[in-house]
């Protein structure tokens, strides 16, 4: 059973991504640190706040709203990851890690959005 949104799968994948992705950031260069570094990480923390978040406004047309949310930062963040990658600054080791987190985290969101998008549609 559901209680909180610390019982969700995918949260706690998300927490899994955020800590990947702080590690994977900690070497980028000084001058990426207010840039690349910064929004890398904002994307990533987006994630689990935003299911958090939705979860506890206890709406499920809220709740999907906030996944699309953590969705969006989802795809902010597979290309930061990708820009990353291409200037150097992430390794390929790390990249594959994270991605490979990052879509299963992705995959979840979705199933997620389709199963409330036929919820409110059986409401109405």
């Amino acid at each position: 059973m559901v209680n909180s949104y610390k019982d969700l799968i995918v949260w706690k994948k998300s927490i899994q991504l955020v800590k990947g992705v702080y590690k994977a950031t900690e070497n980028f260069p000084p001058n990426e640190v207010y840039g690349l570094t910064s929004q890398i990480r904002r994307s990533a923390v987006s994630i689990p706040s935003n299911i958090a978040e939705g979860f506890a406004r206890r709406n499920l047309g809220e709740y999907r709203q906030f996944l699309y949310i953590a969705f969006g930062s989802g795809a902010e963040l597979e290309t930061q990851l990708l820009i990353s990658k291409e200037l150097g600054y992430l390794k390929q080791e790390n990249y594959s890690q994270i991605q490979a987190l990052l879509t299963e985290v992705m995959k979840m969101l979705n199933t997620m959005l389709k199963n409330l998008r036929s919820r409110l549609s059986t409401k109405s």
